[in-house]
């Protein structure tokens, strides 16, 4: 610990490894985000779900790229708040932390409101609101022991959803092999169908796609709790979204080779709430179908476990975020700066987070918190790309073909396709989150007199 002016300063502790980094990535994400929207992805790209999981990966890792630099450039708690701050302007910056912020806090709510469905569904007896108050306490608990409880708890919890997954996957292959043989197992029909294809349909069907891999940059503001951050968080988010495009993609294919015909979810469905409520639970009738009520059971527990997962870390994310712009004294710093002298975590915050998740789980359905994670995320994304560009690129001395390929193209890439999935949020979810902008905004102008006055922002080049 070390001492300034005779007073003790707490410090974030570098604990974590590269594979507690990727696994509280994955987990962030969760190795069956895929399945609940597999009903929907395959409606919605006539058969094509897998193709689309697969594209979206490939957009994602560009995005994860631009992350990763920026965090070896400054390797510090913040996320898309230090590197657009660092990378563009400061002011620019506490707008994208605003925004991810916004993501960071729809994710714990998002997962309280899910748990708390799920558990009141497995046992009815106990009400819902009491759920409510169950996983957000939970949720603080485990994070105010400390980054390292957590992360051994995320390892506990990747163990055993991989266990179902694989439980599931290995019943679908045994299933297609059954039916149809060993030459069933493999068919290009679920990547690309000639009768159904639509690069239209495609395109609607990734944008949400993208969802699967929407927390991934979590795990950036955890940068100084790393080991060797320099190095291992670029690589951890790469792999974050390697591993879960890959893990993803072999679900979604088993599950649509096991159910080929996509149209029968909603056939002879023509109210628009039954064919959403078939397609919520697409996912569910195909494990029925291949292992029967057991299977299917367990699925939905795991999908329960799962949001655990991430309402936890969505928790620490939050926290951490908040503890970037506190020491920053963009927001109080007395409060948000904070961190326990025995656990090293910005306590007050994990507290103030929890407090908001159950505020916002009284108040809010699952659907809205849904499309807020997405406005907060992809704005966030655009923000940490175009930093990148201008970082590695504009700011280069020499302007050279390599530069061009490795520095501007891949996060120029990653921004476009952010933004063309930004655009296709309804235009409530504008209104809401474009709200949550313009209050963020007005106290940052507040706060530095019209914006003359310029933010501070720590130098962690020599971290």
């Amino acid at each position: 610990m070390a001492v300034t002016n005779g007073i003790p300063e707490v410090k974030l502790k570098r604990v974590l490894s590269l594979s507690d980094l990727i696994i509280y990535g994955i987990i962030l994400i969760q190795p069956v985000a895929a399945l609940p929207l597999f009903g929907h992805a395959n409606d919605i790209s006539r058969g094509h779900a897998v193709t689309t999981i697969l594209i979206a990966m490939v957009a994602m890792i560009f995005t994860a790229i631009s992350y990763g630099r920026m965090a070896n450039r400054y390797p510090a708690a913040g996320s898309a708040y230090t590197y657009v701050g660092k990378g563009i302007n400061p002011h620019l910056g506490f707008v994208a932390g605003w925004s991810m912020f916004m993501d960071y806090m729809f994710i714990p709510i998002l997962c309280v409101i899910f748990t708390s469905i799920t558990a009141n569904h497995l046992l009815p007896v106990i009400p819902y609101y009491f759920w409510i108050f169950f996983f957000t306490g939970l949720f603080t608990f485990i994070n105010l022991r400390g980054v390292k409880v957590a992360s051994r708890t995320n390892w506990i919890l990747m163990i055993i959803m991989s266990v179902v997954v694989f439980w599931f996957m290995a019943t679908a292959i045994r299933y297609i092999f059954l039916k149809e043989g060993f030459e069933g197992l493999f068919s290009a029909r679920p990547f690309y169908n000639p009768e159904t294809f639509s690069l239209g349909a495609i395109g609607s069907a990734t944008a949400l796609a993208a969802l699967t891999y929407i927390g991934f940059d979590g795990l950036t503001t955890l940068s100084e709790e790393v080991k060797n951050p320099r190095r291992n968080v670029l690589i951890a988010a790469v792999m974050t979204c390697l591993i879960t495009g890959v893990w993803s993609g072999a679900q979604v294919y088993l599950a649509q080779v096991s159910w080929p015909d996509w149209a029968s979810f909603t056939s002879g469905l023509t109210d628009d709430a039954a064919r959403n409520n078939a397609l919520d639970t697409a996912i569910m009738s195909v494990a029925n179908r291949i292992g029967g009520a057991l299977l299917d059971g367990s699925l939905s527990v795991i999908l329960l476990v799962g949001s655990i997962g991430s309402g936890m870390t969505g928790q620490l994310g939050a926290a951490r975020l908040l503890f970037g712009m506190g020491r920053d004294s963009v927001i109080p710093k007395k409060v948000f700066g904070h961190l326990g002298e025995k656990s090293a975590i910005p306590t007050y915050n994990v507290l103030f987070v929890g407090g908001l998740a159950l505020f916002g789980a009284l108040l809010l359905n699952y659907e809205e918190c849904a499309r807020l994670i997405n406005f907060g995320a992809f704005f966030a994304f655009m923000g940490v790309n175009i930093a990148s560009i201008r970082e590695y690129f504009f700011k280069a001395k020499v302007k050279t073909v390599k530069g061009f390929l490795f520095d501007f193209l891949p996060p120029a890439v990653g921004f476009v396709i952010c933004l063309v999935i930004w655009l296709n949020l309804p235009v409530k979810t504008f209104i809401i989150g474009g709200g949550w902008m313009l209050v963020g905004i007005i106290y940052l102008g507040i706060r530095t007199k019209g914006f003359r006055k310029t933010t501070v922002m720590m130098d962690f080049a020599n971290v």
